[in-house]
């Protein structure tokens, strides 16, 4: 059942999308409005509409209204407003989620946070600085131009630093970088009353505590349903020296992702690793984005360092890579060629959907222990065969994390269902080997009954205590995860 909730809902229209007046209660509304003002406060469908989705293939649920609050005492007494009406609340930052997570499914209130924008509390010693949700990490990391640092956890969109803490996303530096958790030191969150909660304690950004529980680390990965992110103090790295990346041929997907497992067993120090294209997504990447890149198994992998480790680093990933069967095709270290090749894998969503004009995407997110991932992509790809689905192979096979982007009329009740069919068996091959339903997208609609199944009942059980203290009325995006 994971999936068939999600292809229910593809291309319809939200629970409330054609009312023209939302029924929240007016002296609620009047009450909003006196607090943000009359320009931050939005009942007009098309507004609705907009905030009622993310980039998921999830129906648009639109909101009652959309609130922007400019600071963090309007936001809190907005959440303490609804909160005494018993008012459904979602937090909103980017919109560039992939799994519903924005989608007001009971209705309520919207709270758009990308006018809470501040980046404060930079220390370049402590290797720190603290942003709101409206900083997206393009913007962080324009702000550190000159400082020698920068934020390193890089999922493709330009998403919210703060969002990317609610999903706990990833991306293609996390093989050395880490995810978003590891790179969170604490989180200011406003609770569903309205009250303030800093999870590390207010103004702390030391790299370990052993004190208490960790609650920053309970909030990255709550998907919005236990609060409002309204700032995060993020550990920054030190920008390399010099980088080199390169696009490596294999004969097969397996040969290139054995190459993967070796280079990390060989602990060659890189950055990115493993951003792999199958076939289909290699020819798809390379006609979109207009480079002449063979329509191959590809890995795409980049060094950070000093001038002088570069050269023993590429020496040792290039033998790698000859040694199952695979070439190099050039190493690029201008910044410009580097920037043309990782746009090119960014772009494989947009890639992929080029293969079938018209058609609706869904990506699916397993992350596997990096043993099993082999096998794992291997019996994908013949899953995939034999479904005749298009879903060209992508993934940070680095840290055991793919995903197919499946293509297909979201019309067509036979496609539909296998899509439907073919994600439930890659959710449990990848719980079978060990690993889980999402690496970086989220559970979000359409992978609570996943969710389910690998946690088990007393994991679900005790996340569901967790949610009743800290959220007893459940307005915190109802819907979600649990």
């Amino acid at each position: 059942m994971a999936l068939r909730h999600a292809l229910q809902l593809v291309g319809a229209v939200g629970r409330r999308g054609c009312c023209s007046q939302p029924p929240l209660p007016p002296v609620l509304l009047q009450a909003l409005r006196s607090v943000a003002g009359e320009p931050n406060v939005s009942v007009v469908e098309a507004v609705r509409q907009q905030h009622g989705h993310d980039e998921s293939m999830h129906r648009c649920a639109p909101p009652d209204a959309v609130v922007w609050p400019q600071n963090v005492e309007q936001l809190q007494e907005m959440v303490a407003l609804c909160h005494q009406h018993r008012v459904p609340m979602v937090p909103f930052g980017t919109g560039t989620g992939l799994e519903g997570g924005v989608n007001a499914v009971q209705g309520g209130v919207c709270f758009n946070l990308s006018h809470m924008a501040a980046i404060s509390e930079l220390s370049v010693e402590d290797f720190s600085v603290a942003v709101e949700p409206g900083v997206t990490r393009k913007a962080l990391n324009a702000h550190l131009r000159g400082s020698g640092l920068w934020f390193p956890v890089d999922p493709g969109a330009d998403a919210s630093l703060c969002g990317m803490a609610a999903t706990g996303a990833s991306g293609t530096n996390a093989v050395r970088y880490g995810t978003m958790r590891p790179n969170v030191l604490n989180l200011r969150v406003v609770l569903p009353d309205g009250s303030l909660l800093h999870t590390a304690g207010p103004g702390r950004s030391a790299r370990k505590s052993a004190a208490g529980y960790d609650l920053t680390s309970l909030f990255v990965g709550s998907e919005g349903t236990l609060g409002f992110l309204t700032q995060a103090t993020l550990r920054l790295h030190p920008l390399p020296e010099a980088v080199v990346c390169a696009a490596c041929t294999f004969p097969s997907v397996r040969d290139a992702v054995g190459c993967t497992v070796q280079v990390l067993q060989a602990a060659v120090p890189v950055a990115r690793i493993a951003e792999l294209l199958d076939e289909v997504m290699a020819g798809a990447c390379s006609r979109y984005s207009q480079l002449e890149l063979p329509e191959v198994a590809m890995l795409f992998l980049e060094l950070h360092g000093s001038q002088r480790s570069l050269a023993e680093q590429q020496q040792q990933a290039e033998e790698l890579v000859q040694l199952h069967g695979g070439s190099v095709l050039s190493w690029a270290q201008a910044p410009e060629e580097r920037e043309q090749l990782w746009a090119a894998r960014h772009s494989a969503w947009f890639a992929a959907l080029a293969l079938r004009p018209g058609c609706q995407g869904y990506s699916t997110d397993v992350c596997v222990p990096i043993s099993r991932l082999p096998d794992v992509v291997l019996d994908t790809q013949r899953d995939l065969r034999d479904s005749g689905l298009t879903g060209p192979m992508v993934g940070h096979v680095g840290d055991g994390n793919f995903h197919c982007i499946l293509v297909f009329h979201a019309d067509d009740p036979d496609e539909a269902q296998r899509v439907h069919d073919f994600t439930e068996r890659l959710g449990r091959r990848a719980l079978a080997a060990g690993g889980t339903c999402t690496g970086e997208h989220g559970v979000g609609l359409g992978k609570r009954a996943l969710l389910r199944e690998e946690r088990g009942a007393a994991g679900l059980a005790a996340m569901r205590r967790i949610k009743d203290a800290l959220d007893p009325l459940h307005l915190m995006n109802p819907g979600k995860v649990l």
